[in-house]
């Protein structure tokens, strides 16, 4: 593919350079130890120059005879956000060509921030024992290069820039060789709704790639309404999928993004570029619309879309909370029923996180595989003020049950890392910005939960932690464990079976899938069913509450249990959930 946008190695020792800047009268490319070089701009605005240069090379962009700025399209950063972009050699020498990705319907997703778990080096670490733990795919939180050492990739500004952070470019390659090796797919986290506050250069020389009229809580919308800021971003989904053979994306917060066209628009060309491989694409869409997952069971629009109302529901089942957009779950498990057997809980129904405006569209069409479920993200983690894990909130007892639904439902489940040993360690919200955007970023995050009861009074809001300190990233690393204790044993032990199971009994029906019934039992209790074609019934019941709820069991044969000792005849024991397989007569 051509690409319209940053430095491409055209020949040997010969580099084409490419920006993009609109409001530019004139643009030199500023090469190490060479002169600089004018040059010519086109119709649209697109400065253009070839140079004789080799792989390595740093350069900068001088506008207007006066700033300079990296290369928006940079493909790595000789330091920092600020610093010099480098011109990077494609070529790599793949162990795996081979390799064709999984089928979506066997994702098991594993979502990790890479600098917790030691960079790209660290986390190819921990695949083997992903593979043994029975997970199908790592999703790595955004890398797009960030200011600072720590972040959590959402403030990137650079979107083609792997982050030096966690190390080379070519490291990141063989980590994503090494996962499918293993049989591991690997899907990228990508931010095409906003850039974030420090080493954004693009509106210095062309305004229009934001739309000041259109607020987003960063601050102006992206204008997608023109045609190159869409194929900024369009190249930059196929340059991760091409040059990095990632076999996924996963979309940050569509719902900012106001354009559905262009997402489609993506979505199509993604399918049509890479027909010869499985290539999945999540969403993040509060909006819960179900045209952007519609499409053919070969050939979907985008594979599926994060369930946040499942997570919400789980959630206050689990820990009574009701402040915030938990306000929306005020009959968990009733909702609860409506996601397992259509989707989403919210189809159109009036919200109040929304503003008392209907939120969603009808889902119950759509397969179960439409949507990615999670008891615990980085999300509904970190976005707490002190960063608790479900570990710290719930009864034990009750969380194993809520494990076991998790990944016995026919939905794609997520973990999060430190998730299946039931790690204790928070994880919390850390950057590594200057002092001036330190400061405000800190007061903004307290301010921000002034209207939670724990942090009403000043001297509370005191207590939580500072973003740039330190010492948040380092009490957000997950400690694993070199010796399990038997709680951790227990929790591990439960997710190797499910997860085994699922992949027996589930995955190979899930093609021929169908709900047939949800229920709630109670103000704590879910009972679902689904059809897998002519092979049987899958039965998921949960009791989340602490008395026994009375229930008639199904006569097939019990796959999985999250408590020790045989079903009793009539009740579901409190704090329980179970899992059977009913054959066809």
């Amino acid at each position: 593919m051509r690409g319209d946008f940053g430095a491409r190695i055209i020949g040997q020792g010969r580099v084409e350079f490419r920006l993009w800047a609109p409001d530019a009268r004139q643009v030199n490319v500023i090469l190490s130890g060479q002169d600089a070089r004018a040059m010519d701009r086109d119709e649209v605005g697109i400065f253009s120059t070839i140079a004789e240069c080799d792989a390595g090379v740093s350069y900068k962009y001088c506008i207007d005879e006066g700033h300079e700025v990296p290369d928006p399209a940079s493909r790595c950063q000789a330091g920092d956000v600020h610093d010099d972009s480098i011109v990077t050699d494609v070529d790599f020498v793949w162990q795996n060509r081979s390799w064709r990705g999984r089928p979506w319907h066997e994702t098991v997703i594993y979502e990790v921030h890479v600098g917790a778990l030691g960079g790209y080096k660290g986390v190819a670490t921990h695949l083997p024992r992903l593979k043994a733990l029975g997970v199908t795919a790592i999703e790595l939180m955004p890398i797009a290069d960030f200011p600072g050492r720590h972040n959590w990739g959402y403030d990137g500004v650079l979107p083609y820039a792997p982050d030096t952070a966690y190390g080379t470019p070519s490291e990141l390659k063989e980590l994503i060789d090494l996962a499918h090796g293993h049989g591991l797919q690997v899907f990228l986290d990508v931010v095409y709704n906003h850039f974030g506050p420090d080493g954004n250069y693009i509106s210095s020389y062309a305004a229009g790639f934001f739309d000041k009229a259109v607020h987003t809580p960063w601050g102006g919308a992206i204008n997608f309404n023109l045609p190159p800021v869409r194929r900024y971003f369009i190249e930059n989904a196929l340059y991760w999928l091409a040059d990095y053979r990632f076999d996924g994306l996963r979309f940050d917060a569509v719902h900012a993004i106001k354009d559905d066209e262009f997402l489609l628009e993506m979505a199509a060309e993604i399918r049509q570029t890479f027909q010869d491989r499985h290539v999945h694409l999540i969403l993040e869409n509060e909006n819960n619309e179900p045209n952007l997952l519609s499409g053919t069971d070969d050939q979907p629009r985008f594979n599926a879309q994060w369930s946040d109302d499942w997570h919400h529901c789980l959630h206050v089942l689990l820990t009574s909370e009701r402040e915030g957009y938990y306000d929306d779950f005020q009959t968990p498990a009733h909702q609860l029923a409506r996601c397992l057997s259509e989707g989403f809980a919210y189809q159109g129904d009036l919200s109040k996180h929304a503003g008392g405006k209907p939120r969603g569209g009808r889902s119950v069409h759509l397969p179960p595989t439409a949507f990615v479920i999670c008891l615990q993200n980085h999300d509904q983690v970190g976005n707490r003020a002190m960063g608790e894990r479900l570990t710290s909130l719930a009864h034990p007892d009750a969380l194993r049950a809520a494990t076991l639904l998790l990944l016995m439902t026919p939905q794609i489940p997520m973990l999060f890392m430190g998730e299946e040993w039931g790690e204790t360690k928070p994880f919390l919200f850390f950057t590594d910005h200057g002092v001036e955007l330190a400061d405000a970023v800190r007061e903004g995050r307290r301010t921000e939960f002034a209207h939670f009861a724990a942090f009403t009074q000043p001297e509370t809001r005191e207590s939580i932690p500072d973003p740039n300190d330190p010492s948040t990233f380092a009490k957000s690393v997950p400690n694993f464990p070199k010796i399990p204790t038997e709680h951790q044993t227990r929790l591990l032990g439960l997710i190797q079976d499910c997860l085994a199971l699922r992949h027996s009994h589930i995955v190979p029906n899930l093609p021929r899938i169908r709900a047939r019934d949800a229920v709630a039992i109670g103000e704590k209790c879910v009972r679902a069913d689904w059809q897998f074609g002519n092979n049987g019934c899958l039965t998921l019941a949960a009791n989340f509450g602490q008395m026994p709820v009375e229930y008639s069991f199904s006569h097939g044969r019990l796959l999985m249990a999250s408590i020790n000792g045989q079903v009793p005849d009539r009740h579901l024991p409190p704090r329980s959930a179970f899992a059977w397989w009913t054959p066809d007569e």
